[in-house]
């Protein structure tokens, strides 16, 4: 009796080696790959918005097009630095003659995504800062496997992320 238990803990023990963990190796890099995928998606995409001075709705759709190429499910945010030039005098810090400075306000996903949706186009001046973020909002194989072999949970774990951002360098009028 107790031989035979011992082939059973060896024959689990030796599936688990031969099988599962190979498998964990596997999705591990997929999701390697994916974010490597994604973080090149979106530095492009930000640098052609910065290039150009102007966001479009198919650039837009194809960038978020090839987000969902990679088989994961992505959260997009977008934000925009609007720089609100004061029309006075410029000078430096020191200078007493001083009327302003230049300030930014902020425009976030949905305001971005509503102007897109009226007009197509957001366009950005110079000076203007662009900022993208996409995180994974699926669980991938990976994930899966660890929360099932080491009990990593929790509802904001992400796997899959990246982030550029960039100022604008021409006005895109």
């Amino acid at each position: 009796m107790g031989d035979s238990t011992i082939t059973i803990i060896a024959i689990f023990l030796a599936a688990i080696l031969m099988f599962v963990f190979p498998l964990m190796a596997m999705s591990d890099r997929a999701d390697d790959v994916s974010q490597l995928n994604v973080q090149t998606l979106t530095t492009e995409f930000v640098d052609n918005v910065r290039t150009t001075g102007k966001l479009t709705e198919a650039n837009y759709s194809k960038f978020i097009q090839q987000l969902d190429s990679t088989g994961n499910t992505y959260d997009v945010e977008l934000e925009a630095q609007i720089l609100d030039e004061n029309p006075g005098k410029k000078a430096t810090q020191a200078d007493t003659t001083k009327i302003g400075e230049n300030v930014y306000y902020n425009v976030y996903t949905s305001q971005i995504l509503e102007e897109l949706g009226k007009n197509n186009i957001k366009a950005f001046k110079e000076g203007d800062i662009f900022s993208v973020s996409a995180k994974n909002t699926n669980a991938t194989i990976s994930q899966q496997l660890k929360n099932a072999f080491y009990r990593v949970t929790g509802n904001d774990t992400y796997q899959i992320s990246a982030s550029h951002s960039g100022i604008v360098t021409v006005n895109g009028n």
